[in-house]
């Protein structure tokens, strides 16, 4: 007799909160740092922006105002989303066997098969939610306006700031980049959190120029595995997409979501009681979107500007 994989539990509340955050936090963007998160927006934040003159001007006994203050702001609505997915258990359980039998380098177990089946699609949550962060577009379905999809229409972009792209390979990349780092303003060069966020295209081509080059291990060595361009961290973007950049600091962008929200949701629902069928449904509720601080302080190469 074959062996029957029971499911019976279904997940809300609090422990929606934990597997809607894999799904969502687990973005390589996301997970290795490279975009501030802000959690628990419930419907709308709003971000001031705080633009402020010179400030210094020359002694007196008097109270002079020296300086101008413009007090604008910038809106983060994070999109709802939702996954429902009907999936066979006897095209996963043979995994889950080999998984909970110990035939498997995995590291941490999943805690039943229930588990497993979440696991699978928070990881395929995960890869669409580091493409939305990048090159989403909200008039798709399960996509929101990603960042060079809102750069593309800003018209506060400085062109000076606007590089025009073009195909990016070995031959070409570190003129290409020289090209980011010249037109980074002096008052962002130098910040710690400063990152080029590149493609896999042009991160690809650098390593190879750098390995013809005869560079790559000395990088590694030191900086631990980081890549550098003229003393600025390279960060792989992988929803970025051909030979497209953005040169900004961690705190100028951000990812919105509602991590403890009513509105976050994972279930996992067997139909073996229900139509005496072996699928299993996955329920999955959340939100998500991402914004920018200061649009003066961010470098774009290869993404065409629409409103300049």
């Amino acid at each position: 007799m074959a062996t029957t994989t029971s499911i019976t539990t279904t997940y809300a509340g609090e422990n929606a909160g934990k597997y809607v955050a894999v799904a969502l936090l687990s973005a390589n963007t996301i997970e290795k740092g490279g975009i501030t998160v802000m959690p628990n927006v419930k419907f709308r934040e709003t971000v001031k922006r705080l633009d402020v003159g010179s400030v210094l001007a020359d002694g007196s006994c008097d109270f002079t105002a020296t300086s101008t203050i413009s007090l604008t702001e910038r809106a983060i609505e994070p999109k709802s989303l939702q996954v429902n997915l009907q999936l066979c258990k006897d095209s996963f359980r043979s995994d889950w066997d080999a998984i909970s039998m110990g035939y498997s380098a995995f590291d941490e177990l999943p805690k039943s098969f229930a588990d497993f089946l979440i696991g699978h699609v928070s990881e395929k949550v995960a890869l669409k939610m580091e493409q939305n962060i990048w090159v989403g577009d909200k008039s798709n379905s399960g996509e929101f306006d990603g960042l060079t999809t809102l750069l593309a229409v800003d018209a506060d972009l400085p062109t000076a700031n606007e590089i025009a792209g073009t195909t990016i390979d070995a031959s070409n990349v570190v003129a290409e980049l020289g090209k980011i780092v010249d037109a980074i303003p002096s008052a962002l060069y130098g910040r710690d959190d400063l990152h080029i966020y590149v493609s896999q295209a042009v991160y690809k081509a650098y390593v190879r120029a750098m390995n013809a080059l005869g560079y790559v291990d000395k990088f590694n060595n030191q900086n631990h595995g980081e890549m550098v361009f003229d003393g600025i961290k390279l960060f792989v973007a992988n929803g970025l997409t051909g030979s497209t950049a953005i040169c900004t600091t961690v705190d100028n962008i951000f990812f919105g979501c509602g991590l403890q929200n009513d509105s976050n949701i994972v279930k996992v629902l067997d139909l073996s009681d229900v139509d005496g069928s072996e699928n299993c449904r996955i329920v999955m509720r959340m939100t998500g979107a991402v914004q920018y601080y200061n649009v003066e302080e961010i470098v774009t190469y290869g993404i065409s500007n629409s409103a300049n």
